[in-house]
């Protein structure tokens, strides 16, 4: 099933680059125009901040780090380039978008915020905020042929972002910000991909993000049936951060591990990370709390958000999810803030702007680890309603 407004890509291959160019033959435009932005955002942030940018030296230099990592993470971007006819190297710097974008000068800016409740059935889920530009250049995707076959959501020509794989297995995604990161490591999009299309267990994911050679900062949530924990990668380090007392995990776009913060990248949107997390842990307990505390059955304070019952169908399925679970419903009641309740969790871009300085709520994700299941919202949890919802399952190998 796909979104009216989204293409669902449905890749395979045997090998790494067969998958390569299975993606890169079906999504040659989209990849086309989102490198045509990309490489106006690379040069707009760097002039922004008088920084020379050598783009195609840079991804190179992230290759070679992946190459020494994980070998077929390279041969899949380079199926990824002959599949689309574009130079090996924009592919490669699609996906070092986040290191390329630190060499520019890009401040820590605003940007997704997730929830994962540890239980029964623990599941979970976020925003996703990125470019006001970039709004077309992103689609869902199942991947089989890895050793797990996986589902998400990913930017056009970067193989993984958010999603789930068939082991049960799956990741969110929020961005930080370390005073020393850069574009010598593996990119942080690449070690995503690694988890997803190779990780059996939780204890697979946490070892293979603590290991990964990273040189820009990024908070992936590892969420697996019974289990959960955000992993803080960072060129100064990694460090894995466990639920509270109550199971909750609320991230936003600060660390939370006090030797890494030590190092935080200082940004012109910094306050607003701090005030989403707040705002979203009060609205947790306020929820957990019952009707009468701020958030209820008929939209959350503020915002309008539709309640419970206007999403139709359980797109996770037959079983009904509970009131503890964050199952799609529940997100959309949580996340649904915009800055008159108090911080800005469902982003919306201003309609005028230069390039690099309109955010928006490009898409609303809720994952249900023990079914192998995520649903995608295309934009903000505020527009959420009836038929939305894409339910996508992770395939088999």
């Amino acid at each position: 099933m796909s979104s009216p407004l989204r293409t669902t890509l449905r890749i395979t291959g045997d090998t790494p680059r067969r998958r390569g160019e299975d993606r890169g033959r079906q999504a040659r435009a989209g990849i086309t125009r989102a490198w045509q932005v990309y490489e106006e955002l690379f040069a707009t942030v760097a002039a922004g901040n008088a920084r020379p940018l050598d783009v195609p030296a840079l991804a190179l230099r992230t290759v070679r780090a992946t190459r020494a990592w994980a070998p077929e993470l390279v041969a899949e971007m380079e199926g990824v380039a002959e599949g689309t006819g574009l130079p090996f190297w924009t592919i490669a710097a699609l996906n070092a978008r986040t290191e390329i974008l630190a060499e520019a000068g890009a401040p820590r800016t605003g940007e997704c915020s997730t929830l994962v409740r540890v239980g029964p059935r623990t599941a979970g889920g976020q925003c996703w905020d990125w470019h006001q530009e970039l709004a077309e250049a992103w689609h869902l995707q199942t991947v089989a042929g890895d050793a797990q076959g996986f589902a998400g959501i990913t930017e056009h020509g970067i193989l993984a972002k958010i999603g789930v794989n068939e082991a049960g297995v799956g990741v969110l995604f929020n961005i930080l910000g370390h005073a020393d990161d850069a574009a010598t490591g593996v990119p942080v999009h690449l070690v995503a991909r690694q988890v997803l299309g190779t990780a059996g267990s939780f204890t697979e994911a946490v070892a293979l993000l603590t290991g990964a050679p990273v040189s820009a900062s990024t908070v992936i949530t590892v969420v697996t049936p019974d289990r959960a924990a955000s992993v803080e990668l960072s060129p100064g380090g990694s460090a894995v951060v466990a639920p509270d007392d109550g199971g909750l995990l609320v991230r936003t776009n600060h660390f939370l591990d006090p030797v890494l913060a030590a190092a935080e990248l200082r940004g012109r949107r910094e306050p607003e990370t701090y005030d989403r997390h707040r705002l979203l842990t009060e609205r947790v307990r306020a929820h957990d709390d019952g009707p009468g505390t701020g958030v209820s059955g008929t939209g959350v304070s503020g915002t309008g958000a539709p309640g419970p019952d206007v999403l139709g169908p359980d797109v996770f399925g037959p079983d009904v999810l509970g009131p503890d679970v964050f199952g799609p419903d529940v997100l959309v009641r949580l996340l649904a803030a915009h800055r008159d309740d108090g911080a800005e969790v469902c982003c919306h871009a201003p309609a005028e702007g230069r390039l690099g300085s309109r955010w928006a709520t490009l898409a609303t994700v809720a994952l249900d680890p023990a079914e192998r299941r995520l649903a995608v919202h295309d934009g903000g949890p505020c527009s959420a309603g009836p038929g939305t919802w894409t339910p996508l399952t992770a395939p088999r190998r």
